[in-house]
């Protein structure tokens, strides 16, 4: 049977994730994730041959862990779709604290690179999706009477991604946990 050993890779991948995003992207330099992973320079450069190169995958794993996450939960058909929002409203909250922006995906993007814009390109890509999706939840319960029908599916989608985003910066910013608990109650309010 084959372990699942962490490669050199995966070491630099999490190290570096964590200091872009407590310390920030322009703050970290290559030499501190040398020292903090204690992976040797030329071996982080053998898997990524620039600082951006990191990024970059860093924002690929991420982008694919959060879809993995929101797939899993909005695909349980056994559960009401109120309860899916529920739990995706938990999921996408339920951020570390020491985020410089509250959320990773804020947080990197707000420190990128001006000059690359397919990093940008790839949030964005990242938080569209995340509207279809939520979109496609609002339909469906739309359909099955869960949710006031009357509601515009795609700007309410729009409205709850950007109030999960407002949320987690205005919480981190204030450090006041119960913005996120008021954002639960209020959607659900205005979605029943």
């Amino acid at each position: 049977m084959k372990k699942n050993k962490t490669t050199n890779r995966d070491v630099i991948l999490s190290i570096a994730t964590s200091l872009f995003l407590t310390k920030g992207y322009h703050t970290t330099s290559m030499d501190e994730i040398v020292a903090v992973s204690n992976v040797s320079k030329t071996n982080i450069y053998y898997y990524f041959k620039s600082k951006e190169e990191l990024l970059s995958a860093i924002l690929d794993q991420l982008i694919r862990t959060y879809n993995e996450l929101i797939f899993e939960v909005v695909s349980r058909k056994d559960q009401s779709v109120q309860e899916r929002l529920e739990t995706l409203l938990l999921l996408l909250t339920q951020q570390e604290t020491d985020y410089l922006g509250g959320c990773p995906f804020v947080t990197l993007y707000t420190q990128m690179p001006q000059d690359i814009p397919l990093f940008r390109e790839k949030v964005s890509r990242f938080f569209q999706d995340q509207i279809t999706t939520m979109e496609a939840l609002l339909n469906e319960g739309m359909e099955s009477l869960e949710i006031r029908a009357e509601l515009p599916a795609r700007s309410t989608a729009e409205f709850i991604v950007s109030a999960i985003e407002g949320a987690l910066f205005l919480q981190h910013a204030g450090q006041d946990p119960g913005i996120l608990v008021n954002l639960k109650m209020t959607l659900a309010f205005l979605l029943k």
